[in-house]
Parts: C-alpha cells; sequence; structure tokens
C-alpha cells in the first residue's frame, strides 16, 4: 500500500502550449485548461475579477487549469492571475490564485436551455487518481456539430479518458464573470498534457541539450557529470559540477526538465514541487492552512518559466509578467459547500528565475 502511494505521489502532468484559441471558431469554457484570455466562469458563482495586493493594479489572467478529482461530485477549474507591473515582479503578494467547483447536476441543468446549439470544443477528462486535469484539443476544421460522432481513435491510448461535450451556458444564479472595466489580456492557447513518464525524450533532447551545453559555457558546468549524479553518494562529484553562482537548485531543476523544456505547467497533487531555487527554510510552515476548513493545503501544480516568453499581449502593449516558478498550494480536501457563491483563493508561492534568459 506505501509503494503505491508512493507511486501516486511521484505521478507528474506536464502541460505544453497548444494551438491557439480562435473565439471565432470555438469558444472556451470553464472545462478548458489553456494560458491567458478571461477565466471562465461556472454558471451558478459569481467571479469579481481580482486586483494587485500591492498596487492595486489590475491583474492579468496566466492560465487556467481544468482539474476535477475521481470520486467528486464536482466539476473544478483553479485560476491564476498575475501583476503586470515591473514593482511587483517576484512577488507573491502581485499573485491569485482561485479555486471554483460546480456541481455536476448544475451544470447540467444550466447546459440544458442551449442544448441545440453547436458543440465547443471536446474535453479530456484524465482519470488516472485524484491528479486528474482537463485539456481541449483544437483541430484544423471547425468543431464538429452536436450530433455528429466523435473520433475516439487517441482513447485506447489514454486509460480512462472519455469525451464529453460541453456547451456554452448562460448564468442562472451567479453573475458570472464581473470585470472593473478594460483588462489587459493575454493571448489564448490551449494547453495539451502529457505523462512525464511516458514522454519522447529524444523528441526535444536536441533542443535540452543545446541549452544545457550553453548553459555549460557560461557557468562552467560539467552537465555530463552533473547528469551521471544520482545517487546520495556522489556529494563530491557533484560539487565539482556546481556553477559559479553556487545555485545547485537551479542545476537540479534543469536536469529535471531538460526532457520537455517547452512545459509550461508540471501537474502533482500532493506530490512535491521542484524549487528553481533554494526555498526558505520554513517553506511548510509558510503554507497557511486552508482559511474556509482549516484544512492543511497541498502542493498541486507549478507553473514554469518557459511561459515567460509566450505570454503575448493582445490589447496592451508592453504587456508582460516576469517569474522564475510559480508553485500552487490548495485545500488538501478540495472543500466546497453546495452554497457557495464566489471561488475560493488559494496560496501561491512565486520564485524568481536566476536565469530568465535561459528559457527565451
Amino acid at each position: 500500500m506505501a509503494a503505491e502511494q508512493r507511486q501516486f505521489i511521484e505521478c507528474v502532468l506536464l502541460g505544453t502550449r497548444d494551438a491557439e484559441i480562435d473565439s471565432k471558431r470555438n469558444k472556451s469554457s470553464c472545462f478548458t485548461s489553456k494560458i491567458g484570455e478571461l477565466p471562465n466562469c461556472f454558471p451558478s458563482l459569481t467571479l469579481r475579477y481580482p486586483s494587485c495586493s500591492i498596487c492595486n493594479g489590475i491583474l492579468v489572467h496566466v492560465v487556467q487549469v481544468y482539474c476535477p478529482l475521481e470520486g467528486s461530485p464536482y466539476y473544478r477549474t483553479v485560476n491564476v492571475f498575475a501583476c503586470p507591473s515591473r514593482a511587483c515582479f517576484g512577488k507573491s503578494e502581485s499573485w491569485t490564485v482561485l479555486r471554483s467547483q460546480c456541481l455536476e447536476t448544475e451544470a447540467t441543468q444550466a447546459q440544458e436551455p442551449k442544448a441545440n446549439q453547436e458543440a465547443t470544443m471536446a474535453t479530456r477528462d484524465w482519470c488516472e487518481g485524484a491528479d486528474d486535469w482537463g485539456i481541449d484539443e483544437e483541430t484544423e476544421s471547425s468543431a464538429p456539430p452536436a450530433n455528429s460522432s466523435m473520433e475516439t481513435d487517441f482513447t485506447s491510448q489514454l486509460q480512462g479518458l472519455s469525451l464529453r461535450e460541453h456547451l456554452q451556458s448562460s448564468v442562472p444564479a451567479g453573475e458570472g464573470l464581473l470585470l472593473p472595466g478594460p483588462v489587459p489580456t493575454f493571448q489564448p492557447y490551449y494547453i495539451s498534457v502529457v505523462d512525464e513518464g511516458e514522454f519522447c525524450v529524444d523528441a526535444d533532447m536536441d533542443h535540452a541539450q543545446r541549452l544545457l551545453k550553453e548553459y555549460q559555457r557560461r557557468e562552467g558546468v560539467d552537465v555530463q557529470q552533473l547528469i551521471s549524479c544520482d545517487g546520495e553518494g556522489e556529494s563530491e562529484k557533484y560539487e565539482k559540477t556546481k556553477a559559479r553562482h553556487g545555485d545547485e537548485i537551479f542545476l537540479k531543476f534543469m536536469k529535471k526538465i531538460s526532457v520537455c523544456q517547452e512545459q509550461v505547467l508540471r501537474y502533482s497533487r500532493k506530490g512535491q514541487p521542484l524549487f528553481i531555487t533554494a526555498p526558505p527554510s520554513n517553506v511548510k510552515q509558510m503554507v497557511p492552512c486552508c482559511r474556509s476548513c482549516g484544512s492543511p493545503r497541498i502542493f498541486e501544480f507549478q507553473i514554469m518559466p518557459a511561459l515567460v516568453s509566450m505570454l503575448k499581449s493582445i490589447n496592451t502593449d508592453g504587456l508582460t509578467v516576469e517569474f522564475g516558478t510559480v508553485l500552487i498550494y490548495t485545500c488538501e480536501k478540495s472543500c466546497w459547500s453546495p452554497s457557495n457563491q464566489t471561488p475560493l483563493e488559494e496560496f501561491l508561492f512565486v520564485q524568481t528565475d536566476p536565469d530568465q534568459k535561459l528559457f527565451k
């Protein structure tokens, strides 16, 4: 049992940027994992667009992750926002993470009046344990009508995968997304998902090797020796390969992501975060318990530095956000009351990137 639990905790799903979301052809929904655009709101909720707790400026929506939990009656989405002011870069207080949930029965009832509309993108529900999260996949052709049969040839490759058509619905109970006015927005892209353990290393190894060699040239690091240092008894060999800036945590980070340098998300609920620099010694004490139910918060996913160069504004010149990695912690019980009318705020921790240009 312990071995099974340990294997579960170590399961990591990687999110990478997929096709651009074309609003003229397909509209995103609460069931879409995406980069940028405005957040989507479940029909029973009211989502008041957040502002920066440091400068009071309007935040920009960075990512939306659809991540329902196995065995739960709720649909579940997490939205992450950041302040685009350079004075706030690298400060956790300038970011906000909101968790929204909705009973499946509520979502079904809200969709019924729109049942005759054309379906939006099909959603993949990832049902491997409690790490489930969904994506929308865009094809070259337009979305199929609601009464057409869906292609299911890829289902044989993914255990527990199911297709479901989610329809754009009206807001029967909540007020939906409430904006303070015009807000800065990043170009939207779908997020595709791959299991880190099944990722084809060869596909992106050439690119990763080029980046590592460039890092080796600039920092004086012996990459091959670093890669060979997997055991705890290799501390002396590892010390010889430390960069001039002495950040061995960063080197471990680079080694871990080298199989997929383009990853923008790492999802591993109840797993371990991948730090880009040494965390504070009291990092575990820094994560507060859930303000709603008092349960401990656990690590769920993190946003990766490759995303920085992919964030392109669609309505504001010079819009950007800089970070190393953003660690998202959520309520262990994922508590939710059917009477909740607004999303619940969760906790995040921002680490700056010691070498951001390496990911551009």
